[in-house]
């Protein structure tokens, strides 16, 4: 089977089958989650699918109590806030992701720093099959 396309679809198609997986320049090394068809380091295009251990540290994060219709629909809200944020990975790159398995009620509930571990995010909405990247302490 020939690999997959360097994409959001192929990324999630990867998260589907339960792997996190980045792309990596093979002219010069950087790795990036999601991964896009022209690094953004040098330009190259010699890129291959590489499986990321998943664990990193939250880097910045914000708790949204306003949310766009998809978040309403999967229950978040003003009484039900979600947390996004920042986190880099030991691999060197970073990227955004929603943060579960806290209190996105209360702020203090996260640090700068604090250790977390990459989780798949399963869910449907009106019968379509969702599936994102999330992060949760270690």
């Amino acid at each position: 089977m020939a690999p997959l396309p360097f994409n959001i679809q192929s990324f999630e198609h990867y998260l589907g089958e339960d792997k996190l997986m980045g792309g990596k320049c093979n002219a010069c090394g950087m790795v990036v989650v999601p991964p896009r068809p022209i690094c953004a380091d040098c330009g190259g295009i010699d890129l291959e699918w590489v499986p990321l251990t998943g664990k990193g540290e939250l880097m910045a994060y914000t708790n949204i109590a306003v949310v766009p219709p998809a978040m309403a629909a999967e229950g978040y809200g003003r009484n039900n806030p979600y947390c996004s944020g920042v986190v880099g990975l030991e691999e060197g790159c970073h990227v955004v992701a929603r943060i579960v398995g806290i209190d996105a009620s209360d702020p203090e509930s996260l640090s700068i720093g604090m250790p977390l571990t990459a989780t798949i995010l399963k869910s449907e909405v009106d019968g379509i099959a969702k599936v994102r990247l999330g992060f949760e302490p270690s």
